[in-house]
């Protein structure tokens, strides 16, 4: 928990009721688990930010504390006896980090046990904690009770000489910073045959003070280390009487025979406490109430509309009466293939790489199956994203006068849709496959480049060895399909007005390579590549390391 993984737009009160649907049990019924919810909110002191949103760095939220009080309200929802809480007060000032730890002191008070790392705590936190483990570089300094830890130290010969925080003096100990405390005369001779066999200039073990600021960190950490096995080593179960603690040694046989007996499962044999349909309709919910800033802001709809109006303006009114006015309203049907060949998959690019720390904290917890995470997420953004290109298509389709006909107007617009979720498609996959969003804007540059350049305008005749690229690009099919919709059938003429007599449109040297018969084809490759790209972008997720 030392990152608050968090939708910035959802509110506090949306983000745990969300998390109580997912984790508590499925024999609950709904109404319990958003009562649940409720609960926690009152137990973390949260009624008053309850209906504000998360937010985050540009996103003006709820405080610090409250966003971690949020974190810690997602995992204390299905009321766990054990807590691991990683640096719950990193970036707190003391107020609110010591009201954080009264929290976490509660809820230890009720059955449960709280396990956290924390760093640089005041003295007033510090006596609030029942037991202490001290580690450095991996090691065990101290287990046992935290009001105990000084006299441990004392003991072996560590004690501060001066007025000081206790967190602060085991912290210097663990960094193996030893000024301003005493040192055990034992470490300083240790030192010295050290540096006497290495040739160098030996420590006065007399003067103790003056060179416990010179010994070297690894000195300090091994000295405290080998002293902890020390005593441990007495007896595998030691029962010390000063301290009051039954302390069992992590590197005994119980110790390693306890951890294989702990019961973990397998990830084959978890349980989960939902089924699939319910994972999947609270996760769509939950998606489009994040993500509907997005798709309604004024900024993206304006972007549309006046990119639309531009277009419209630009062919307005077109015709195909010659071969040049021909020429320009194909290019018109060319650019609005790449138009929504590029727009939809630059916004589905950023679609798991912005969420990928969300994504890996919640599978973490088992919250759901990635099947069901990752259906709601490709399908929750498909209604959303049939908006925008229908405002545009209404706008640009009759602006620039393209076949006035019903069947053609609406065959346009379900092309323009198959081109937007096959392009979205690609975006899904390129970003699961990259998770890094510099990379995977440098791959999607190259491949949206390359399919507008072999799309069937700019090229006409491609090279052999080199053609069957334009049957993977979905500009080419796009493309073919519009000029299909608007000029196939050979009922279109142009040229009427020449001493030739008409033309049918097919004949035209623009569409030599490119039939404008059919059209069943390219729908069924486009249809083949929204379903292929998603199933890569699935592969890719299944495969790759979800930590954090």
């Amino acid at each position: 928990m030392q990152d608050d993984v968090l939708y910035p737009h959802l509110t506090v009160k949306e983000t745990l009721m969300y998390a109580a649907i997912l984790r508590l049990p499925k024999n609950l019924s709904k109404q319990e688990m958003v009562n649940r919810a409720l609960e926690v909110i009152h137990e973390l002191g949260l009624e008053r930010c309850q209906n504000t949103i998360i937010g985050g760095p540009f996103l003006r939220g709820v405080s610090g504390g409250e966003r971690k009080r949020v974190c810690m309200g997602q995992e204390i929802l299905i009321d766990p006896s054990l807590l691991f809480l990683d640096e719950p007060t990193s970036g707190l000032d003391s107020s609110t980090a010591l009201r954080i730890v009264h929290i976490m002191k509660k809820i230890s008070q009720v059955g449960r046990t709280v396990v956290t790392t924390i760093h640089q705590p005041s003295s007033r936190i510090y006596h609030m904690f029942d037991k202490l483990i001290l580690l450095s570089e991996g090691q065990l300094l101290y287990y046992g009770k935290a009001s105990h830890a000084m006299n441990y130290f004392s003991s072996i010969g560590f004690s501060p000489q001066i007025a000081m925080n206790p967190a602060d003096f085991l912290l210097d100990l663990a960094s193996g910073n030893v000024v301003d405390m005493s040192t055990p005369i034992q470490l300083l001779g240790q030192c010295a045959d050290y540096n006497g066999a290495r040739g160098l200039h030996s420590i006065d073990v007399g003067s103790k003070k003056n060179h416990s600021n010179s010994l070297q960190p690894k000195y300090v950490n091994q000295y405290l280390s080998r002293a902890y096995k020390d005593m441990l080593s007495k007896n595998d179960a030691l029962q010390d009487e000063d301290m009051g603690v039954r302390t069992i040694s992590p590197y005994s046989d119980t110790a390693r025979t306890s951890w294989k007996a702990s019961g973990w499962k397998n990830k084959s044999d978890r349980e989960w406490s939902s089924t699939w349909w319910c994972q999947f309709c609270v996760l769509y919910m939950r998606g489009f109430r994040e993500r509907r800033h997005e798709y309604m802001s004024w900024l993206r709809i304006f972007q549309v509309l006046a990119s639309a109006f531009i277009i419209g303006c630009l062919w307005w009114q077109s015709n195909f009466r010659t071969e040049r006015h021909l020429i320009d309203q194909v290019g018109l049907l060319f650019f609005i293939a790449t138009f929504w060949g590029f727009f939809p998959l630059f916004t589905a690019l950023f679609t798991f790489p912005l969420e990928r720390a969300i994504l890996a904290k919640e599978r973490a917890c088992d919250m759901y199956r990635l099947s069901s995470y990752f259906m709601a997420r490709t399908l929750g953004d498909i209604p959303l994203d049939f908006c925008l290109p229908l405002f545009f298509h209404i706008i640009v389709y009759f602006m620039a006068h393209l076949r006035p006909s019903i069947s053609a107007f609406f065959l346009t617009f379900f092309t323009i849709l198959l081109s937007t979720t096959a392009s979205q498609g690609m975006g899904i996959a390129i970003g699961a496959l990259m998770m890094d969003l510099k990379k995977a804007t440098t791959l999607a540059s190259i491949v949206l480049l390359t399919f507008m350049l072999s799309g069937g305008f700019f090229v006409q005749s491609i090279p052999s060895f080199i053609a069957w690229i334009r049957y993977i690009s979905y500009n080419y099919h796009t493309f073919r399909l519009l000029a299909t919709v608007q000029y196939g059938h050979g009922s279109q003429y142009f040229n009427c007005d020449t001493s030739t007599g008409c033309q049918k449109v097919e004949e035209a040297s623009i569409f030599h390579n490119i039939s404008l018969e059919g059209g069943g084809t390219e729908v069924l490759v486009l249809l083949s590549m929204i379903i292929g790209y998603r199933l890569i972008a699935y592969v890719a997720l299944r495969r790759m390391s979800l930590a954090i």
